[in-house]
């Protein structure tokens, strides 16, 4: 069960920004157990409890320990993130429902980071011949949320003869709609779940459509 996350918990991530080392790390381990990684794991099996009936849906928790195949400089991640999102190779290709915890904050919502080109040929030639479809979608998904869908953009958009799918045929990857919270009462105790849970039920119509691609 999800009971929130504390001003421990800020505290263990500062920690480990400023203290990168395994033998900080040893001597607080107990610290991130019970106030980063049983909290995360609670939220993300919470938040995971509509997505269970869909067929090929998982969630991962991320670990602290970063990949040392890759040779980084610190032993430690300064972050820790939920993803729920297909059972695919590579999750950085698809969308995802994420929530993710530093020192600055929480940070969740959907995202796409690099999709592959493919898949956005795909996605032009889906809204070419549906776009009030899309249309719809993205306005009704933005009015929801309060906010805008927003991605990094082509040099030279794609060309399009319908005027209102230019903004989207100049979409290139990091597509998106995220809420930030600043550490403090509104990211710490229970009721974090409920609001990221609403975010989320708000934001899966977008996330099945580019499930598509």
């Amino acid at each position: 069960m999800f009971t929130g996350f504390t001003p421990e918990t800020i505290d263990f991530l500062w920690g480990i920004r400023m203290n990168n080392n395994r033998d900080w790390f040893l001597e607080h381990k107990k610290q991130y157990t019970d106030c980063l990684y049983e909290p995360m794991k609670a939220l993300g099996k919470a938040l995971f409890q509509p997505f269970l009936e869909e067929p090929g849906n998982i969630y991962k928790v991320s670990r602290i320990y970063r990949d040392q195949r890759m040779h980084p400089p610190e032993p430690y991640k300064e972050s820790l993130w939920i993803c729920i999102r297909q059972d695919v190779e590579w999750w950085g290709e698809h969308p995802c429902l994420y929530f993710e915890i530093n020192p600055e904050g929480v940070d969740y919502g959907f995202f796409i980071w690099k999709p592959r080109t493919a898949a956005m040929e795909d996605f032009r030639r889906r809204i070419t011949a549906y776009p009030d479809e899309f249309l719809t979608l993205i306005r009704t998904t933005e009015e929801a949320v309060g906010g805008n869908v927003r991605a990094n953009l082509y040099k030279r958009p794609k060309p399009t003869d319908n005027p209102a799918l230019e903004p989207y045929f100049a979409w290139k990857d990091q597509i998106g709609c995220t809420r930030h919270i600043d550490p403090g009462d509104g990211m710490f105790g229970p009721e974090l779940l409920n609001e990221v849970a609403d975010f989320f039920a708000k934001l899966t119509p977008l996330y099945n459509y580019f499930n598509r691609f």
